[in-house]
């Protein structure tokens, strides 16, 4: 009975012995954490504890941060982002663990990362410790690590070793040295003690410390446990005792022999780290060494047997261990598989996302070239609309200029024209030189003269007071208070002596040109159709002019000027008569006036003059254009020569070759101007002048196949400082015209003048809107 229940007890000590448990590592994921997990690594690996759990405690996630710095609660936000918040955080935290895990990795000992998500961190370990019956645990103590912070009044390290359960031993690294050890309750009970009357097998004396922090009751000792080989050995040492105990003195004597091997069989004990055979045959020896001493070979039997029984065991849990380990191992195989399937699962999501990315950065490109052509097409678009709406405003603002100098002119008389005084025009004329005189007239002689550095022609009637004339008034009102690119332009006058100064004609009088008197360049016939044109325009335009119709009764190609593009404009209406729109004829008291061969036979008559009196004058200057002849017995000339089919004998020869059938067309027109009766002549608007706009038009399309010859502007017409065309016109302190723009920025830098070089008197600028206007009519014909 006695040896089986040795045996039982035996058992019962096989059984208790412990299995290799788990090595609890905690950090905070700070540079020194590597020195906890370095020296947890140097001392459990050796002692066979391959086991190990990683803890890391990171803050719970309440809020998103924003990239304006605040925060947004998790509750608040969409789902995908809060989903997407915590996945970056979760990466995060793996890859800070990533370095620590490959410590282990590298050890070839098997770590499990545990991530808890708590705000206290003692609390959070102990749970942990408790939850996974851990008896093992290894925190930093580093003065910048997370276990040294204070929280209440107490380190972190502190703390976490009064709240981690009592069945598990704590470490406390610093700086990669054991700094204390909190043991555990079978550590203060002894259970790693040896007899105290063995002095021998002791394997460590224990030193005590006192806490650090005032207040704390905790102490801490340098603690360390018995390895597996040795806890069994001590467990057979003392099944030995216990067998020795109950026998007769002299096994108690042999029992104290085989006791005193204890130093020895302690070093064979440790070197069951490497080799469990060796451990086997020294507890073989020492058993041959009991056996010869014992004297009773039921003994030796039971105690041989209880061995084998103790090995036996130890190899089971060997076995346990093993299957253990081989189970969590195709565990993690079958974890990796599916995370193998996952990821494989995501690589295609992933594949297939980016596909479609592709697709969609496809058509958005074509998006983009499409709304770029858009933008292109709008921008010209825009382009034009701004060309189109810029003419229309400079249009826009000549006919409100035109329609304020109309509304003027209804007001009251309104001097749109420069004074000059009567030393002006001497010195202008060098006294009225003949070597200046370009015409001279019934009325008057006309000058070329130079004033303000402009090219003008100055009229001086023959009469002293003649600018008391009734022609003089007459020419004064109707040319300063009316405007057309066709009438000849009025610069100013010198209202004492009589004087007019107009705008300088460079091609002379339009009968100076078909006579050819001064040997100048012949007309081609395309001009003279457009000067017909033009000259019926400015008729038509006189006769329908507010609030009364002006009546020339002096058209002649003598009174035709011509600039140089031989644009013709009228002159001399010094003559002219104004008519009521209600009243279509005038009883002049007076003889006829005007030139012989151009009046109308009914005003010679009756004295009775009307538009139809210009009509008549203007048929002798159409007859005259397409011969070049004087107008005396002109119009039986020409009656005849078409009657005869001979037209083309009498017609100019220097214009060139005259198309056969306008040019019959044009005469016929001009003939029937020519009427004797006033009822029998064509109305001028709306029959003379839409003939000759189509006339014209044929006569444009020929001059357009022809070579085209960029002319000069008039001199006039250019800013001394500038030389170029002005834009707006205006007269200086010094009397000289310039262009707005560089006359302003002169007079900011100099007080002097551009042209005299002499002390400005003042800095004051006069419109010249009679030249402006000049300058646009000259610009409108350049651009057609």
């Amino acid at each position: 009975m006695e040896a089986k229940e040795i045996i039982e007890e035996k058992q019962e000590l096989a059984l208790a012995l412990p299995l290799p448990s788990t090595i609890a590592v905690a950090i905070n994921g700070k540079k020194k954490s590597k020195y906890v997990v370095r020296w947890a690594l140097e001392k459990f690996v050796p002692e066979g504890l391959h086991m190990f759990k990683m803890l890391h405690v990171r803050p719970k996630i309440t809020s998103v941060p924003t990239p304006m710095g605040n925060s947004i609660p998790l509750s608040q936000v969409r789902d995908d982002v809060a989903a997407a918040y915590l996945e970056e955080m979760g990466w995060q935290t793996s890859e800070m663990l990533l370095p620590y895990k490959t410590m282990f990795l590298h050890k070839k000992v098997q770590v499990d990362v545990v991530v808890i998500e708590s705000d206290d961190v003692a609390k959070a370990i102990a749970e942990e410790i408790a939850k996974s019956t851990i008896h093992k645990l290894v925190i930093g103590a580093s003065s910048s690590g997370m276990f040294s912070r204070k929280v209440k009044g107490q380190s972190l390290s502190l703390r976490i070793s009064e709240c981690t359960p009592s069945f598990c031993t704590v470490y406390t690294v610093s700086k990669g040295q054991l700094s204390s050890v909190r043991p555990s309750d079978s550590d203060k009970n002894g259970s790693i003690k040896e007899d105290s009357s063995d002095a021998s097998s002791t394997t460590s004396s224990s030193s005590h410390t006192s806490s650090p922090h005032a207040g704390s009751a905790a102490s801490y000792s340098h603690f360390h446990s018995p390895s597996l080989p040795m806890q069994r050995f001590q467990a057979l040492s003392t099944i030995n005792r216990t067998l020795l105990h109950t026998r007769t003195g002299s096994i108690e004597t042999n029992s104290s022999r085989h006791i005193g091997y204890a130093p020895s069989q302690v070093s064979s004990a440790r070197s069951f780290l490497t080799d469990d055979q060796s451990w086997i045959s020294d507890q073989a020896s020492t058993s041959d060494a009991f056996t010869e001493s014992s004297s009773g070979s039921q003994v030796n039997i039971n105690f041989e047997l209880e061995k084998l029984r103790v090995e036996l065991r130890h190899v089971r849990g060997i076995y346990a261990m093993a299957q253990s380990e081989n189970i969590d191992a195709s565990r993690k195989l079958n974890d990796l598989s599916k995370r193998r399937l996952e990821e494989a699962d995501k690589l295609k999501e992933i594949k297939l996302k980016e596909e479609e990315a592709r697709e969609l950065a496809r058509k958005e490109k074509e998006k983009y070239e499409a709304a770029k052509r858009e933008a292109e097409y709008a921008r010209e678009c825009a382009e034009k609309e701004a060309l189109q709406r810029k003419e229309a405003e400079i249009k826009a603002l000549h006919d409100v200029k035109e329609k304020e100098k109309l509304e003027n002119a209804l007001v009251g008389p309104v001097q749109s024209y420069q004074e000059f005084t009567w030393e002006e025009i001497v010195s202008a004329t060098s006294s009225f030189s003949e070597n200046l005189q370009i015409g001279k007239g019934a009325h008057g002689t006309v000058y070329r003269c130079n004033l303000h550095h402009t090219t003008a022609a100055v009229k001086v009637l023959h009469s002293k007071e003649g600018h008391r004339t009734k022609e003089f008034q007459q020419e004064l009102d109707v040319l300063s208070k009316i405007r057309h690119p066709h009438l000849l332009l009025l610069l100013g006058a010198c209202s004492d002596h009589g004087c007019l100064v107009y705008e300088y004609m460079e091609n002379g009088s339009l009968e100076e040109r078909l006579l050819q008197k001064y040997n100048t360049a012949p007309i081609p016939w395309f001009e003279r159709y457009r000067i017909a044109w033009e000259v019926a325009s400015t008729l038509v335009f006189l006769h329908n002019s507010k609030p009364k119709s002006i009546i020339h009764r002096d058209l002649k190609p003598a009174n035709i000027l011509l600039d140089h593009n031989l644009v013709s404009k009228i002159g001399d209406v010094g003559l002219s008569t104004m008519l009521n729109l209600d009243s279509s004829i005038c009883n002049i008291n007076t003889g006829p006036v005007g030139t012989l061969c151009y009046i109308d036979p009914e005003y010679q008559r009756t004295g009775l003059v009307s538009p139809k009196s210009d009509v008549y004058a203007f048929g002798m200057v159409v007859l005259q254009l397409l011969t070049a002849k004087p107008a005396i017995a002109l119009a039986h000339l020409v009656e005849t020569a078409i009657q005869d089919d001979q037209l083309m004998k009498i017609l100019d020869p220097m214009a060139g070759q005259w198309p056969m059938k306008e040019t019959k067309e044009l005469a016929l027109l001009g003939l029937s101007c020519l009427e004797l009766r006033r009822r029998d002549r064509p109305d001028l608007k709306d029959e003379v002048l839409p003939a000759l706009e189509r006339l014209k038009d044929a006569a444009d399309r020929s001059r357009d196949s022809a070579p085209k010859v960029q002319l000069a502007p008039p001199n006039h017409f250019v800013c001394p400082i500038l030389k170029d065309v002005m834009h707006d016109p205006c007269v200086a302190a010094d009397g000289y015209t310039y262009d707005r723009r560089a006359i302003e920025k002169w007079v900011e830098e100099n007080d002097n003048s551009p042209m005299t070089n002499l002390a400005l008197p003042n800095k004051n600028l006069i419109p010249n809107y009679t030249l402006l206007s000049a300058i646009m009519e000259w610009k409108s014909q350049s651009n057609q």
